[in-house]
This record gives structure tokens, C-alpha cells and sequence, in this order.
């Protein structure tokens, strides 16, 4: 009875070493919490000290893994939700960032559901903040009549691929508008490319995002082209971006059109020490003459890094906007002045 017991537990272990081979499933996540200050932070200009989450990169948990299916082919799945740091809700749906499954091999790899853009994907390794909630502009930036002119991050009912090569990476995403008698409407595709070699990465993407049907049967229209570029020397990095963007409105009025431009340098000065700064700038165009608000943003963060996981950091931001218009450091927060300063020290830890 002894052997058989032994036998019959060594083919368990067996057949769940063999699983545990062939599957693979991860809890992963980003805690990231701040206490800042901001000069204006009421229409009043009230000056403000809180609690943030989010500081170098937004919180967020997810669930992520791998099916090997045999020569060569994998499936792949990914589900990642926000979380709101400094009050524990939820940010947005529950997996709100990724909800998708699709398959990985020698092609490259495609997914369906909800994920982020080919945009987002590739130009994030391109701006020198990281896409900070609070100190960048790279995604998109306050702007006249609260106008936002960025890129594409997120998108549902979509198909997304990506093929890594030898020195370069191509992607494609289209999401369905999913609108009965008009596939246009509400669809949105992105088409993107990279290339590496060394010190030098340079990038290059264009993006179409459909609006949903207006009542006239027309719908809002946006187009962007992103380029940008990296180049190292040593423990030196330096950044270069741009988009051109254009958006025409389901109303007949006058198109929408803004160029952003970003530059930045990220520097090693010592071991676990980064120091890090960034010029965000947009020009609005065809707007009513003082009316634009053309807004800037200049970033600096220290980060000093305890661990591969955990980092200590500390930043600052000075934004401001022309002929009166309101801005912020932060990208996603409303603006209540033409130029605001803010400050921030946080903790970032990764699992």
C-alpha cells in the first residue's frame, strides 16, 4: 500500500511538474504613491498638499501568461486593471488597461480584446519621463478649450500584432467601431515601426481614431504622426519626439491641428542615481486670435534606486500656457491658471 501511495504521489508531481512546464501564469504589478504640491490648485489659486497615486508611472495589478502549444507556438493572455493608490478604488473598469488572449510564435504575436495602442506601445520608450502621470506631456497635454491632441493609449474590441526582429519591431492595431450599416464610424487603426542598433533607437507611427456617430450621421475624426528618437553616450540618454495632429469635427467646424515636440536627457550620475529632465511644448493652431493657449512643461525627477524593484524619487514641474488659458504639470488633472508649479516625493515599487 506504501509503494503504491508513493508510485501513484511521483506521477502527481510528475504530470504537475510537466504542466507547471508547459504553463505559465504571473501576478504582476506597479504600487506607486507620492505626496506633492501644487501652487494653484483651485480656481482661487489655493495651494495644495496631497496624497497621489501615481507619480512616475500610474498603479496598476495584472494577470498575465503562456500556454506552450508545441513547435514553437505559444497562447498568450493578459488581463491588468488600475488601481487608484491613495483611496484603493478601482481606476476605471476592472481590467479597464488589458483584457485580451491571442497567440505568439515565429510570425510575431497577435491578441484580441482590449490592450493598449501600437502608439502607446511604441513611443512610450521614447519619452524621457516614462509617461508620468504628473510630469508628462507625452500622451497628451491641456490645451485650449481643454483639447487634449495626443495619441491613442487604450482601445477595445481591437486586434493588435507585433513582430520583433533582428534590430527593428513593426506593429499594426485596428479596433473595430462595431456600428450596425457603418464600419468607420467609432473604428480606430494604428500602424508603427522601430528601429535599433547600439547607441541609436528611432520610431515612427500613424494613428486614425473614429468617433462615434453624431446625430447628423457624421463623426469626429482624428489622424496623428509621431516620430521620435534615442541616442546614448555612456551613462547618458538623450530624447527627441514630435507628433503633428489633426482632427476634424463631425459639426463642420474648422479642423483641429497642433504640433508637439518633446526633448529630454536621462543621466546615470552615480550608481542607482538617475537624474532626469524634459521640455514638453505644443503649438495649437486654428484657433481664434488670443485664444490659443500654446502650453509648456519643463520636468526634473531624481530617482534613486533601492533595489531592480524599488525606487525612490523626487520631481518638479513648471507648466505654463499663453493669453490666459489654464494648464497643469498633470496630464490628466484640470488646470486653474495659466502656469502652475508643482513638486512631488514618492515611492515606486514593482512586483
Amino acid at each position: 500500500m506504501k509503494k503504491c501511495l508513493s508510485a501513484s504521489a511521483l506521477l502527481c508531481l510528475a504530470a504537475a511538474g510537466q504542466a507547471q512546464a508547459q504553463t505559465n501564469v504571473s501576478i504582476y504589478g506597479l504600487i506607486d504613491a507620492n505626496v506633492s504640491y501644487n501652487n494653484a490648485g483651485d480656481a482661487n489659486g489655493g495651494k495644495q498638499f496631497k496624497v497621489n497615486s501615481g507619480g512616475m508611472n500610474t498603479s496598476r495589478f495584472g494577470f498575465r501568461g503562456t500556454e506552450d502549444l508545441g513547435n514553437g507556438l505559444k497562447a498568450v493572455f493578459q488581463l491588468e486593471g488600475g488601481v487608484i493608490l491613495d483611496t484603493g478604488a478601482s481606476d476605471g473598469d476592472l481590467f479597464g488597461r488589458q483584457a485580451n488572449v491571442g497567440l505568439q510564435g515565429d510570425f510575431g504575436r497577435i491578441v484580441g480584446g482590449r490592450s493598449y495602442s501600437t502608439s502607446y506601445d511604441f513611443i512610450l520608450p521614447f519619452d524621457p519621463m516614462g509617461y508620468a502621470p504628473q510630469y508628462s506631456w507625452a500622451t497628451s497635454a491641456g490645451a485650449t478649450g481643454g483639447r487634449k491632441d495626443g495619441l491613442l493609449t487604450t482601445a477595445s474590441n481591437l486586434l493588435k500584432y507585433q513582430y520583433d526582429g533582428q534590430g527593428y519591431k513593426l506593429g499594426a492595431t485596428y479596433a473595430f467601431g462595431e456600428t450596425a450599416g457603418n464600419t468607420s464610424a467609432g473604428s480606430k487603426y494604428v500602424l508603427g515601426a522601430s528601429a535599433f542598433d547600439g547607441p541609436w533607437a528611432v520610431v515612427g507611427t500613424y494613428e486614425q481614431n473614429n468617433a462615434a456617430l453624431a446625430a447628423n450621421g457624421q463623426y469626429d475624426q482624428s489622424k496623428a504622426f509621431q516620430l521620435a528618437g534615442t541616442y546614448s553616450v555612456g551613462e547618458v540618454k538623450t530624447f527627441v519626439g514630435y507628433r503633428n495632429y489633426k482632427k476634424s469635427l463631425a459639426s463642420g467646424a474648422a479642423e483641429q491641428q497642433s504640433d508637439m515636440l518633446w526633448l529630454g536627457v536621462s543621466y546615470g550620475f552615480a550608481p542607482n542615481w538617475n537624474l532626469t529632465g524634459a521640455y514638453y511644448t505644443q503649438n495649437i493652431k486654428n484657433v481664434a486670435a488670443g485664444k490659443d493657449a500654446d502650453p509648456s512643461l519643463l520636468s526634473v525627477r531624481v530617482k534613486y534606486a533601492f533595489s531592480k524593484r524599488t525606487d525612490l524619487y523626487v520631481a518638479a514641474g513648471y507648466a505654463k500656457a499663453k493669453n490666459g488659458q489654464l494648464t497643469g504639470v498633470s496630464r490628466d488633472d484640470a488646470g486653474f491658471a495659466n502656469s502652475q508649479s508643482s513638486g512631488t516625493v514618492g515611492i515606486q515599487h514593482r512586483f
